[in-house]
């Protein structure tokens, strides 16, 4: 697991989660540039599933494999989840949604750190 690549997870996370805090108290509903903005963090998470994999399957990180793979899985599904509740929310309570998604994956990109260096 590449360390950088995930702080960078954990930090656009991060400021995806304050922009769209900021749209909440706004009393808005999601924009486009929330919309791109988790997109791209989409990507960002699998390039990390896709290299963790391979680092994994060559041998490296924990011995134990599956918590690794499920919190690949889950941080994979929130962002697409929580723009598709957004979407359907026009809401400022499909914005508060993608407050909780971003926070979501950065803390569990945080745990994936935890659990490659060992430490279940």
């Amino acid at each position: 697991m590449l360390q950088p690549l995930a702080t960078g997870v954990i930090v656009a996370a991060l400021l995806l989660a304050l922009a769209s805090l900021i749209v909440a108290i706004r009393n808005r509903a999601m924009g486009m540039v929330l919309l791109v903005g988790f997109a791209i963090l989409e990507v960002a998470l699998l390039v990390q599933a896709g290299i963790t994999i391979a680092a994994a399957v060559g041998g490296e990180g924990p011995a134990e494999k599956a918590t690794l793979y499920g919190y690949l899985a889950g941080t994979a599904v929130i962002p697409p989840a929580g723009v598709f509740l957004a979407l359907a929310e026009r809401t400022r309570w499909g914005s508060a949604i993608l407050v909780v998604a971003g926070f979501a994956v950065a803390v569990m990109t945080g745990r994936l750190l935890q659990i490659w260096a060992g430490h279940a």
